[in-house]
């Protein structure tokens, strides 16, 4: 594995672990977006990784926003600043749809305060995991922006029209139980309990084969995006690819059989 200034990965059994550690609050600069595309690109490129978990350094956040001082950096170079921001934009927009198109499951452990391209990094995963301690929110209205990396596509199609537009212009954060409530996180658990979930969810999924769960994906996230009639052929077409596998006789063998399978992603 590569070694990054802000980010750390670790596989074990394998299920990887990818920090983002820019203290004190994991926020995103020009640096982080950086080091975290090349991660990602790393773990999906690994054949001995089949999912990933993404969380934040620390007790306190998972991601709590950008980095404030490096945009008001760019807003004091007007002759530069607009390119620069267009840049990050579509880096960090860039990152995220990478993200949800994986072919492996990207869950989020959420262990602390989640705000702005935090929420969007968690909300493009494909599974959140929360920390009943942790605040999440879209603040960025208060700084007189608005939510760049995704934030206003994503919420709204995980909570609703109404609740999105509510949360994102008022700037407003919620608790991990308003999010559950809500949709916005599959799970809220203790505090210190954040990791050991999500990598418990991960090694579960680990234990299928890499194909039908590739298939799942894609067909759920092409699907949102098109008509029904679309979706359904994009699922009937990732179910008729899993004919040739090995895997797909051995799960159904296991089945008559009685027994646990044992998957070998052939």
């Amino acid at each position: 594995m590569a070694e990054w200034q802000y980010i750390r990965t670790q596989v074990e059994d394998r299920v990887a672990v990818l920090t983002i550690d820019h203290p004190p609050v994991n926020s995103f600069n020009k640096q982080v977006v950086t080091e975290l595309d090349e991660a990602v690109d790393q773990l999906l490129a690994d054949d001995d990784v089949k999912a990933i978990v993404i969380t934040g350094g620390g007790t306190n956040a998972f991601v709590a926003g950008a980095d404030i001082p490096e945009i008001k950096e760019l807003l004091d170079k007007p002759e530069e600043g607009y390119a620069a921001s267009r840049e990050f934009i579509e880096r960090g927009q860039g990152v995220n749809l990478k993200i949800e198109r994986a072919a492996k499951p990207v869950i989020a452990a959420i262990n602390g305060f989640c705000l702005g391209g935090g929420l969007e990094l968690a909300m493009a995963c494909h599974m959140r995991i929360c920390s009943d301690r942790a605040r999440l929110g879209q603040p960025e209205i208060n700084l007189g922006i608005i939510p760049g990396w995704g934030g206003t596509q994503r919420l709204a199609r995980l909570v609703g029209k109404g609740k999105a537009i509510e949360m994102i212009l008022t700037g407003d954060m919620i608790t991990a139980q308003e999010a559950y409530r809500l949709g916005l996180v599959n799970k809220v658990v203790p505090a210190g309990a954040v990791l050991k979930e999500a990598r418990g969810l991960a090694r579960k999924i680990v234990s299928k084969s890499r194909f039908p769960v590739a298939a799942a994906l894609r067909a759920i996230t092409e699907g949102l995006a098109v008509p029904i009639e679309e979706g359904l052929r994009i699922e009937a077409e990732q179910f008729v690819g899993l004919a040739d596998t090995e895997d797909i006789r051995e799960g159904i063998n296991a089945f008559l059989e009685k027994r646990q399978p044992q998957f070998k992603d052939k």
